[in-house]
């Protein structure tokens, strides 16, 4: 409960920080989130995707500049809708991406990477056990698109609130 927490507590930081930048902010609910309130992500990645692409493209008829992103499971599910299909998406916001799960290494979550073009930042916890800052720096050289990594000394796939007055900036 208090990890759920913590990434609410996040999520709601990152948009207030972006809300006060002067950016037009939407925080939603995945679509497995919306059907479950707890728990891990249900097997259905393809209607996760659907329900991101239904934003943007709500958005994209009110603005040319949508960025789009997550934490983790989210920002994974927006990297991959944004290689297969990138209309309307300006740029990524990463929290957290998991490369891997923890303590496996070789089940690797990259392979969309080489067809990503939109500008993406990722921001990841040097303690982070989806990936190290060595795991990360490797895999955004897969990404052909322009990718910039902020490290977050001593956090882990959690990551903070705090971080998220400093994200404004690194998009700008």
């Amino acid at each position: 409960e208090f990890r759920r927490v913590l990434f609410r507590s996040l999520l709601i930081a990152v948009a207030e920080a972006f809300a006060a930048a002067g950016w037009a902010v939407y925080r939603g609910d995945l679509p497995y989130r919306q059907l479950r309130p707890t728990g891990p992500p249900l097997r259905d990645q393809a209607r996760d995707r659907a329900g991101i692409r239904a934003a943007i493209d709500f958005l994209a008829a009110r603005s040319s500049q949508v960025y789009v992103g997550g934490h983790s499971y989210g920002g994974r599910q927006s990297s991959m809708l944004a290689a297969e299909n990138p209309s309307g998406i300006q740029g990524l916001l990463l929290l957290s991406y998991p490369l891997h799960p923890p303590r496996k290494p070789v089940e690797s979550r990259t392979a969309h990477f080489p067809t990503l073009r939109v500008p993406a930042l990722f921001v990841h916890g040097t303690r982070d056990p989806f990936g190290s800052p060595d795991e990360m720096t490797a895999a955004l050289a897969l990404i052909p698109g322009k990718t910039q990594l902020a490290l977050q000394p001593g956090l882990g796939h959690e990551l903070h609130p705090r971080i998220a007055e400093d994200l404004p900036a690194l998009l700008a």
